[in-house]
């Protein structure tokens, strides 16, 4: 029988197990879109868009607070045309810098700057209570089962 990447055998395979893997697919792009529509229409962005919030918090979760643009793109899902332009929109606001990077001297780097951590934390807890309200008909229990889930689907190497 084949294995997963953690060595647990694959059970199912066959045309039970892609309408399986095609229906979980849509509940959870389902559930996505739907969250994501209803974040986006609640009050506590602070003039921030929500792909705006989205940069300053991947950028609190790197190491140094710090980015390429590539690796920026990859985790907030922009293309980096659109995100360049988003950076911009946030350095003139004072919550990125761009900063040469230390580790290539032709590179440039986006740094999270102390407003902008600030700008995204002040935001982050409205956010986070936000996320409670919308995901307030499921049971704790049934929210780490979830994040279980989640976790347990995503690809070996994402």
């Amino acid at each position: 029988m084949p294995e997963q990447p953690d060595g647990a055998p694959v059970a199912g395979r066959g045309p039970g197990r892609t309408r399986a893997a095609v229906e979980a697919w849509e509940a959870v792009f389902r559930l996505q879109a739907t969250l994501v529509r209803r974040f986006a229409d609640d009050d506590v962005w602070g003039g921030l868009s929500l792909r705006e919030y989205d940069v300053l918090h991947t950028l609190t979760r790197c190491p140094t607070g710090r980015a390429r643009l590539g690796e920026l793109s990859e985790q907030v899902y922009l293309p980096q045309p659109s995100l360049s332009r988003l950076v911009d929109r946030l350095e003139r606001r004072g919550l990125l810098a761009r900063e040469a990077d230390p580790a290539d001297r032709r590179g440039v780097v986006v740094a999270l700057t102390e407003d902008g951590a600030q700008r995204q934390r002040e935001i982050g807890g409205r956010h986070a209570a936000s996320i409670a309200r919308h995901l307030g008909h499921v049971d704790t229990g049934e929210l780490g089962e979830l994040a279980r889930l989640a976790a347990r689907a995503l690809p070996p190497d994402a």
